[in-house]
């Protein structure tokens, strides 16, 4: 009789512009592309096993799960050289065990609706193309909220949820790129930071 493989599991560390988060990046897929899932609480992570376990650790504040990476954000009053290989040492094995990160599958993209505006398609397909991968390498997401009056809203996830620098990414950055490429947007804010 054949006995299953285990899939080989690789896991390296970035660290990110957000000093409490750290970026655990597999060498395989975790989640859809574009798609990420934020789990800012253990009662939130119906959808992540992986994530209900790593907030067991005391130290883990936010889980964030997206493409190939989960980011992991802790307690400000602890050290990452304290936790960090327990926490890798973890999502390997885990993953190790062909245990799904994720447990959401979707039928269509979910990002994408043909209902959206014309605005709001080119809103989403700039954030998509040209922002998404950039705030991703941070072990964060972008996610569109709304757009109202020439104000673009959205969600920031994974290491942009509380990073010092995200405003500045934001105003500097996304506001600075989306005014420029579509007229009628006149200011990015971003929602429940």
């Amino acid at each position: 009789m054949l006995q299953a493989q285990k899939r080989p599991v690789h896991i390296y560390m970035e660290a990110n512009p957000n000093p409490n988060s750290m970026k655990f990046v597999v060498n395989f897929m975790l989640a859809d592309d574009g798609v990420s899932f934020d789990y800012p609480t253990q009662e939130s992570t119906d959808s992540s096993p992986l994530a209900y376990e790593l907030f067991n650790y005391a130290a883990v504040e936010r889980v964030f799960v997206a493409s190939n990476f989960v980011t992991v954000t802790k307690k400000e009053d602890i050290d990452w050289f304290e936790i960090q290989d327990f926490i890798r040492d973890h999502i390997k094995k885990y993953l190790e065990a062909g245990k799904a990160a994720v447990t959401v599958v979707y039928d269509k993209d979910p990002l994408f609706d043909e209902n959206d505006s014309e605005i709001v398609k080119k809103i989403k397909g700039i954030l998509d193309e040209y922002i998404r991968p950039a705030v991703e390498q941070d072990g964060g997401a972008i996610v569109f909220h709304s757009f109202q009056d020439g104000i673009v809203k959205v969600l920031l996830q994974g290491s942009c949820s509380g990073c010092p620098s995200s405003t500045v990414t934001l105003k500097a950055g996304i506001q600075n790129l989306l005014t420029r490429m579509i007229p009628e947007v006149k200011e990015v804010q971003a929602e429940g930071v």
